[in-house]
């Protein structure tokens, strides 16, 4: 199925295999990394090789467990990613991204910056996928902006059903206009949402 194309502002990123940073790379991540972790007690020695291995998990799509054992004990890597996400890292870096005067070293990993923000995706819920929505790198969306779900949208819809309802709600189940409760359960469904999973997500 061929991706709706993005309007103005938005894109999404082309595909690029796994590779380790370069010192160039490397050099743009660090002060986000910095930014939002490293200020707080010491600095890990590994750092990088650790980011190294959360942008191999992502890009490859496979579980922690697939990790080679040089980017360090896979359930360490996996709980440091987890905490990277609760500190904003991959959201930060996300925007960084998004921003039109991004140095050419950061453009050339965007696309492993999105796979990872797509995995923190399980643990920024629903917020994480509204902000990255609003910056506009879709390839960071856990589903393809269609499937993503509305809420302001949403508790309209609800608001409207509800209402509709009110004539009904004293009336045997039988005399309900069936047709148009169908019609309207299909709304309700669009704008809550598809399920997050990859089979929704961009390539």
């Amino acid at each position: 199925m061929p991706l709706p194309p993005p309007v103005p502002g938005r894109r999404y990123t082309p595909r690029r295999a796994w590779a380790p940073m370069t010192d160039a790379e490397w050099a743009e991540v660090l002060p986000h990394l910095r930014t939002v972790v490293m200020g707080e007690g010491r600095p890990l020695r590994d750092a990088r090789q650790r980011i190294d291995g959360m942008f191999q998990v992502a890009v490859s799509g496979l579980p922690w467990h697939s990790l080679p054992e040089e980017y360090g004990k896979p359930d360490t890597v996996s709980r440091h990613f987890r905490r990277l996400a609760h500190a904003g890292l991959w959201l930060r870096l996300v925007g960084a991204c998004a921003n039109r005067a991004a140095p050419p070293a950061l453009r050339r990993i965007e696309y492993f910056i999105c796979r990872a923000a797509r995995r923190a995706m399980r643990i920024l819920g629903q917020e994480g996928a509204a902000a990255v929505n609003a910056v506009g790198l879709l390839t960071a969306l856990p589903v393809w902006p269609i499937y993503l779900r509305r809420p302001a949208a949403l508790a309209r819809v609800n608001a409207m059903v509800s209402a509709w309802l009110e004539p009904f709600r004293r009336r045997p189940v039988e005399e309900f206009p069936q047709k148009e409760m169908r019609t309207w359960l299909r709304v309700i469904r669009f704008f809550e949402g598809k399920p997050w999973h990859r089979r929704w997500a961009p390539a």
